[in-house]
């Protein structure tokens, strides 16, 4: 899955063959096409070999898929899949171009008012996209960090992690990140996504990958709506564009809850974990009382915040360190937190030390289905690289087996959705979120199909369970 999936690269590895090389200039390519001898032979063999190489692959793909134990994976999962994935991009998005440009003008005010604002600041204009020049404003003029790092080519560091531990000692960082975040909005959502609407069908049509995310994800691209901010006040109102199709549809979001925590229950064994998920207890509310070795009902906000930032933070192996920088609390209190955590889930401690052991004798780790991703760095001398496949060997799991569980369950709900003769659509997934078009007269017999198939797709030693919204528009139905 992290390899190189290019036809050249693929008969290099595994037929050993070399394929005639590309042609350089495209101009002698189109020239073929209008007959011109030398280079139609040229196209025509290249053509020959293409089909043959295929043809050479696919013998050995099937050989090494039965040999590794994938073989189901690619039949009951991945094949079956094109299918819906092929009717989700013909069916498209419905995106309102009016709210794209409104919020293209709001964006555009705010970003003035903003840049104005850190000129003032500042003392003087300048460009703020420029790291070079911000580099000299924030550490030559303002002297905001005497230490300042500097990059290979010796200007300043002014990525978002180094201006983020700036905040507190000047209101300029905050002002700064804020032109960041509106710019990147504007710039790669709200201006460029009406060029990608088809003038024929007046949707968008993203394109899936299945073999991009060495996870087993899903990727999109072209444009990428996986990507779409939620995060954010502003970010939330790109989803706001994504509309129903007309007056006779509703849009329904099917999301399933904490499907990695849930996971983690599952593999893991963890008792308590268990329990509580078992019992419908809000995870977090009962991970902070677990911890603070407090009854639920006196479990704080600030509590819940904490105990939630260490559920999903562990499942990413986060450090003390890390967890302490997310929370803005001292390392002393992050590494507290993370051995209480331990000590209130020891099933989960146990699960992660066995995960990494086993990916060091072998190589690789598995989700449910046997889906495998490879770490070959698992073993390596280099301790922040092999940090970083100690990190994958834990959460690929998790990660993969949830991409397994809502692909089974696109193939199931549209299966069922055609059975049962519904004209609504599926028409966007969103790692753990399903988006459907839904016609009015259908929303209540799709909501049963949707709870019965999504939630009843593999059996866990914890329920799996989706929240249903619904909207005429993607922000309100998530």
């Amino acid at each position: 899955p992290d390899g190189d999936h290019k036809l050249a690269s693929l008969a290099s590895d595994m037929l050993s063959y070399a394929m005639i090389a590309e042609e350089k200039k495209k101009k002698n390519v189109q020239l073929a096409l209008f007959g011109e001898e030398e280079e139609k032979d040229e196209n025509f063999d290249r053509s020959c070999e293409k089909a043959l190489v295929y043809f050479k692959l696919k013998s050995e793909l099937h050989k090494e898929l039965k040999e590794v134990g994938t073989y189901k994976i690619f039949e009951d999962i991945e094949m079956p899949l094109i299918k819906v994935l092929a009717d989700m991009e013909f069916a498209g998005t419905n995106v309102s171009t009016k709210s794209l440009a409104d919020f293209s003008v709001y964006l555009k005010e705010k970003i003035s008012l903003v840049t104005k604002e850190i000129h003032e600041l500042a003392g003087e204009e300048f460009n703020i996209a420029s790291p070079k020049i911000l580099g000299e404003i924030l550490f030559d003029k303002l002297k905001l960090d005497e230490k300042a790092k500097r990059t290979k080519t010796g200007q300043y560091s002014t990525g978002e992690p180094i201006l983020t531990k700036l905040k507190d000692k000047h209101e300029i960082i905050a002002k700064i990140l804020s032109f960041r975040s509106l710019t990147k909005l504007l710039n790669t959502y709200a201006a460029p996504l009406h060029t990608f609407i088809n003038p024929k069908s007046g949707k968008i049509h993203t394109s899936y990958n299945q073999a991009e995310a060495a996870t087993g994800r899903l990727s999109s691209e072209k444009p990428n709506l996986q990507n779409i901010p939620i995060r954010t006040e502003e970010g939330k109102k790109i989803r706001k564009a994504f509309v129903a199709s007309d007056d006779n549809h509703i849009l329904i979001a099917a999301d399933y809850s904490q499907i990695e925590l849930r996971l983690m229950a599952h593999l893991s064994g963890d008792k308590a974990m268990i329990e509580a998920f078992r019992n419908d207890e809000d995870i977090h509310t009962a991970t902070a009382a677990k911890i603070n070795k407090i009854d639920i009902a006196d479990v704080d906000t600030e509590m819940r915040r904490r105990a939630k930032s260490a559920n999903f933070g562990i499942i990413y192996g986060v450090s003390a360190w890390g967890l302490a920088n997310n929370l803005d609390i001292p390392r002393k209190e992050g590494k507290a937190l993370i051995d209480g955590y331990f000590e209130t889930y020891p099933g989960v401690k146990e699960f992660m030390d066995n995960s990494i052991v086993k990916a060091r004798e072998m190589e690789y780790v598995k989700t449910i289905m046997g889906r495998r991703r490879y770490l070959k760095d698992i073993n390596s001398r280099n301790g922040i690289v092999r940090g970083i496949a100690e990190r994958n060997a834990i959460n690929a799991p998790l990660q993969g087996s949830a991409a397994d569980i809502i692909k089974i369950a696109m193939i199931n709900v549209y299966n069922r959705i055609n059975m049962e003769g519904l004209k609504s659509k599926m028409i966007l997934q969103v790692h753990d979120e399903l988006i459907f078009d839904c016609i009015l007269d259908e929303k209540e017999k799709l909501k049963t199909i949707l709870f019965e198939e999504m939630q009843d797709v593999v059996k866990l030693d914890v329920p799996l369970t989706i929240e249903l919204g619904e909207a005429n528009n993607w922000l309100d139905a998530h």
